[in-house]
């Protein structure tokens, strides 16, 4: 019988949805304090928005689909995934393939004239926008503001002159330069670039690999919030000026200082209706990602300080427990989603492909997954490049992932398995052969690399249902078992370490996979995927 986690509704700012809270990461303490990360997963580069009561977030999702994720909190603790603005990635027919960190870098989101904007860089075609009239959506499909390579980190200012400004950065992988802000006017629709790139600060010098600028304005100030340094040793610079094109007085507000946090990167100020200031920002975790941080922001003489100035120098350090924002009530405890009981028609939120999908991949059910193989592309070496593997983020340092299924296919070679992906990978199987299915474990290090995989075989299966299990612990190192009856494991293959992907962390999920062009493929039927704490 299945067990049921304790079901919390959404606000009504949005369509409601039952929202299961996460047995392996809750942040609010309940006692009025949280710790950090608000988020232990990769919601990387996030920027966020407060509208009335409700605060909006959105991250990068490079070359995953659907992209663009859009999470929504009342309190900036408690945060749940609601949607994506981007069903599929465009150019459609380029993103049928694995384009590892292509697709939507560092988003940023806004709320003008009662419309969302989300103005997102693909690095190798430009800066696009999608607007919304309600955060669920239908979002408009994309336009390209400004075409080019290397074109990164977009944000925008409607300034009360009348103008409208964007900020963005460059990537040195496409345009050959880097560690520098850029300001463009755009038309006051805010759909076209209109004047040519104002450098308005060269960050070689104090600040190397500025990058994810967001601009906002205060006090008569132009304020550019960007992270530099590096993803993960760099700080937090904030410039300033009383001219958007400057010149531009220059602040290190936050760094590690004698914390754990490194690198304490690119993130959004925000503020609350009972006049708090808040920052959020990513921590790169290697294997787990860039999880998401919230810390306490005070203006003082008009510079933002961000989290702990404990020594008064105008510059903070990351807080690891803090009191709960104060936003004028309480709020009830949720998380973003994981374990997933396919008791629906719809896909869960936290489900994402490598590619943009094929409509008959999978299928929920109504009680379970329906997963059809898919045939392996000819040109893939490994598993690296596979577009139909259906995985979700690292839910927390240490966890457990435990799936129920069964296996009905039809020709050799056909394959479901649970998957640890990243750079080096391993993956745990059920395989057909001539004469049944047999388990198998497999695992590639350097994958990205082309490396081929190294298959150790098991037992052969008889029964209709197999439960296979991941246990996830310190330093992401990845145990494999199987069981037959979901009550005794029997472990099988080498330890994994797991790495993170490209710009990506590490990720965990589900396939179903043939190597031969059929005209009906087999399929395995997936009961159950729970994220658990280690046992």
């Amino acid at each position: 019988m299945k067990k049921w986690l304790t079901i919390l509704l959404l606000s009504t700012s949005f369509a409601a949805t039952a929202q299961t809270v996460s047995k392996v990461w809750v942040p609010d303490n309940g006692n009025g304090t949280f710790n950090n990360p608000v988020i232990n997963a990769d919601y990387s580069d996030p920027d966020a928005i407060r509208v009335g009561d409700d605060y909006y977030m959105i991250s990068s999702s490079f070359n995953h689909a659907p992209g663009l994720p859009i999470l929504h909190s009342k309190d900036l603790v408690n945060w749940t995934l609601i949607g994506h603005a981007l069903k599929t990635q465009l150019p459609v027919e380029h993103f049928s393939k694995v384009q590892h960190g292509g697709g939507v870098w560092a988003p940023s989101i806004r709320y003008h004239n009662n419309e969302f904007y989300i103005y997102y860089p693909d690095p190798d075609f430009g800066i696009y926008l999608t607007k919304a009239k309600n955060i669920n959506g239908p979002w408009t499909e994309p336009i390209i503001v400004e075409a080019g390579k290397g074109l990164i980190d977009p944000c925008p200012l409607w300034d009360d002159n009348g103008k409208v400004y964007l900020v963005h950065a460059y990537a040195g992988s496409r345009a050959g330069i880097k560690s520098i802000i850029v300001v463009k006017e755009l038309n006051k629709e805010g759909t076209k670039v209109t004047t040519d790139a104002v450098m308005v600060y060269d960050g070689h010098e104090l600040d190397p690999t500025i990058e994810g600028p967001k601009l906002y304005k205060r006090n008569g100030y132009y304020y550019i919030f960007a992270p530099a340094g590096g993803v993960s040793t760099g700080w937090q610079t904030v410039l300033r000026s009383k001219n958007i094109y400057g010149p531009y007085e220059r602040k290190v507000v936050m760094d590690q200082g004698n914390t754990t946090v490194n690198g304490p990167h690119q993130g959004a100020w925000i503020d609350t209706k009972t006049g708090e200031h808040w920052f959020l920002h990513f921590q790169d975790k290697d294997a787990y990602g860039r999880v998401v941080h919230l810390n306490p922001m005070k203006w003082i003489n008009d510079w933002p300080v961000i989290g702990e100035d404990k020594d008064g120098d105008g510059k903070g350090e990351p807080v690891l427990v803090f009191k709960k924002p104060n936003v004028g009530k309480i709020y009830p405890i949720t998380t973003v989603a994981d374990s997933d009981e396919f008791n629906s028609t719809k896909l869960g939120l936290q489900w994402q492909w490598q590619a943009n999908p094929k409509p008959y991949w999978a299928f929920p059910s109504n009680g379970y997954l329906r997963l059809f193989s898919a045939q392996l592309p000819d040109s893939i070496k490994n598993y690296w490049d596979v577009p139909n593997l259906l995985m979700q983020k690292f839910p927390a340092g240490e966890f457990m992932v435990t799936t129920k299924l069964s296996f009905k296919p039809r020709l050799d070679g056909e394959k479901t398995g649970l998957i640890i992906h990243g750079a080096d990978y391993a993956y745990l199987s059920l395989v057909k052969k001539a004469d049944g299915n047999y388990i198998s474990f497999s695992y590639c290090s350097n994958a990205d690399k082309g490396k081929e995989e190294v298959l150790i075989s098991g037992d052969k299966i008889n029964g209709a249902n197999i439960y296979f299990r991941v246990k996830v612990g310190k330093g992401a190192v990845c145990e494999f078992s199987y069981s037959d009856d979901g009550i005794s494991f029997k472990n099988i293959g080498d330890k994994l370490v797991a790495k993170p992907g490209r710009w990506v962390s590490a990720k965990v999920g589900l396939f179903c996979t043939r190597t031969v062009k059929t005209n009906d493929s087999g399929y395995a039927d997936v009961d159950w995927f729970r994220i658990e704490p280690v046992q």
